[in-house]
């Protein structure tokens, strides 16, 4: 039976689309206005050219001009790890891979002479951040220049425009540089006021994952982790941008120990190149290019979007859009790599979006694209893409499983996170590769309950029990655990702790003693991890890409085709699934609505609500801010 709601939400979408065919048909474009540049005022046209350069070519003398293009991409908004998909009308373009392929496409275009950069804010974590400078180190290998602006620059956008050739920032411009920073936030406070217990067990003495309900503040020993992790951070940071602005490592912290800085004070100490507004940027742009006519590709390699509904065509078209349907491609020869994409916490059954937009690895999920992936016979190895903070460990044990039965080549390449139960799922992999900055590691088990009884009897609420069954009550949500049942739930978790550690050593060809001196619940940085041997190399997801051809037997200069999985589902998919918890993905639009100091506090308590889904996890300390 559908829903009264399902029914009303369908009506209205369609109701509303048919408004926008009749009343708005709209042409095919490929770019949009770039806000607040005069070049951009003509948003139906693909290219804009500087408006001097125009005037000249009005005028009725006919000679020869040197015309340059530039391609101009935009990066803001959550540069997130997806396997595709995009809004309604499928305009894509906007996550982390295909914002790369832009930039790629651009380096081996002929007719593009180099890149504009426009850094607007984007939601972009240290692994990711690593993969997009690489492949702006890429385009400038190709000989062409990329050029970054910013209005503003906070630590993330500014490590981002280090990697390019220039950097520009206006007059009122800024840049905070505060270095690193951890945050946790703790609830025990909140749980005394409201009556209600955390009894929680952790195999590990620094998995830290149940401490913000049942602590006010970190352990020693998770403290002492989580320190050690800030630490090469920050190193790190510092390096970056000694290394790319080549400034002393020493300059670099007195500079980032000041904060705040204002566009003159960081032009003068050498962190950029530029204090200009995006015209005055332009105009130097051409004298550099030495152009007569300088162009700008507005957004550069973005799909085109047809929106153009009207007529009887128009409305089949809009179903085509509606149902996800795209025009079929022409089927290649050419061997195929496989890249699963898994993503988010990690739980049993289907990948679902939560309430406020974030995405949930569903065990099911992933174990069907590994299997499609293992049966195509176009598909010469595996890519299993990683951004997890990890979760059950029933869920992330059936991944790891189907990693053991692939006979294909497979290789986990980690993005910003892969730790606890994104970790377990990467170590049936053949080979493991890390950015320099992911969080990895968090060998270790949590398990708890939360016990209601104190707040039952705050508000007035009475229980009455009949049980049979010594452990009958084991997961009772009114008292804590008796002594026989705490070590019923401590004798599962050392068993599964000592599953997890044993697969470690299996997949890491590494002693079992050596594996718990680096478990015990501790994460550490992509490069740490290097070093003792959690992962195989540090590097990027072409690197992963072109070591699965090698091991597959294909040639490092055959090109391959790229099969992108699990596939998104369509618009009528999502509205007609499982009408139970998963309605909350039906109303994650709202989260865009909320103001971030309102939407991170939700946030927070979703991830703890995930973590109680299963009683026995493995997840890392996530609920965790790093800055």
């Amino acid at each position: 039976m559908i829903h009264r709601d399902a029914y009303e939400t369908i009506w209205l979408s369609l109701l509303l689309l048919a408004v926008l065919a009749i009343t708005a048909p709209l042409r095919a474009t490929a770019d949009e206005p770039a806000a607040k540049e005069p070049a951009a005022k003509e948003p139906a046209k693909q290219e804009t050219a500087d408006s001097d350069s125009a005037t000249k070519d009005a005028t009725p003398e006919k000679k020869k001009t040197q015309t340059v293009r530039l391609a101009n991409i935009v990066v803001t908004g959550d540069l997130s790890e997806t396997a595709g998909g995009g809004s309604l009308l499928m305009d894509l373009g906007t996550d982390l891979r295909q914002t790369m392929d832009r930039l790629d496409k651009a380096a081996k275009d002929d007719s593009i002479a180099g890149i504009l950069l426009e850094i607007k804010d984007p939601a972009i974590g240290r692994g990711r951040l690593h993969e997009f400078t690489e492949t702006i180190a890429r385009v400038r290998k190709s000989g062409k220049k990329v050029h970054a602006y910013l209005e503003s620059a906070d630590t993330g956008s500014y490590l981002l425009a280090c990697a390019c050739d220039d950097i520009t920032i206006p007059e009122s411009g800024d840049m905070i540089l505060p270095g690193v920073y951890l945050e946790a936030t703790y609830y025990k406070g909140l749980l005394d006021k409201l009556g209600i217990q955390a009894d929680f067990l952790h195999m590990g003495e620094a998995k830290g994952a149940a401490e913000p309900i049942t602590r006010k503040k970190m352990s020693p020993a998770v403290r002492e982790n989580l320190t050690n992790m800030v630490d090469d951070l920050y190193n790190q940071m510092l390096e970056t941008v000694a290394r790319q602005r080549r400034i002393p490592v020493e300059k670099v912290r007195a500079l980032v120990d000041s904060g705040l800085l204002s566009a003159t004070e960081v032009k003068k100490a050498g962190l950029i190149d530029r204090v200009a507004y995006a015209n005055v940027l332009r105009e130097n742009l051409k004298t550099e290019y030495a152009a007569d006519k300088l162009v700008y590709v507005i957004n550069y390699g973005k799909k085109k979007v047809d929106q153009d509904f009207s007529g009887t065509m128009g409305l089949i078209k809009l179903m085509q859009a509606i149902m996800g349907v795209e025009t079929p491609k022409t089927k290649s020869k050419a061997p195929t790599i496989a890249i699963v994409y898994a993503v988010g916490p990690i739980l049993s059954g289907k990948s679902q979006s939560s309430i406020l937009g974030e995405q949930v690895m569903g065990s099911d999920t992933i174990v069907e694209a590994l299997k499609e992936s293992a049966e195509d016979e176009q598909v010469a190895a595996i890519i299993l893409r990683i951004d997890s903070p990890g979760g059950s460990a029933l869920a992330s044990d059936m991944i790891w499983q189907q990693t053991q039965v692939v006979k294909k080549p497979i290789i986990a390449s980690m993005s910003d996170v892969a730790a606890s139960g994104g970790y377990y799922i990467a170590v049936g992999c053949n080979k493991i590769y890390a950015e320099p900055s992911t969080i990895t590691g968090s060998i270790g088990v949590v398990g708890g309950k939360l016990a209601l009884g104190g707040l039952y009897k705050k508000i007035g609420v009475t229980t009455d029990v009949i049980a049979r069954g010594k452990n009958a009550g084991l997961f009772s949500s009114t008292r804590l655990w008796n002594e026989a049942e705490r070590d019923e739930i401590h004798q599962m978790m050392e068993n599964i702790y000592g599953q997890f550690t044993k697969k470690v050593a299996k997949g890491r060809r590494m002693p079992h003693e050596r594996v718990l001196e680096l478990a015990g619940g501790k994460v550490y940085t992509g490069r740490d991890a290097k070093q003792y041997g959690l992962i195989d190399e540090l590097g990027t997801l072409k690197d992963a890409i072109a070591d699965a051809k090698t091991l597959a037997g294909i040639d490092k200069d055959d090109e391959v085709q790229l099969k992108i999985l699990p596939e998104t589902p369509n618009f009528f998919e999502m509205l007609f699934e499982d009408m139970g918890e998963e309605h909350e993905a039906r109303a994650a639009f709202l989260a865009r609505q909320l103001p971030p100091e309102i939407l991170e506090p939700l946030r927070k308590a979703a991830r703890i609500r995930m973590l109680f889904r299963d009683p026995i996890s493995l997840v890392m300390p996530y609920d965790l801010e790093i800055n």
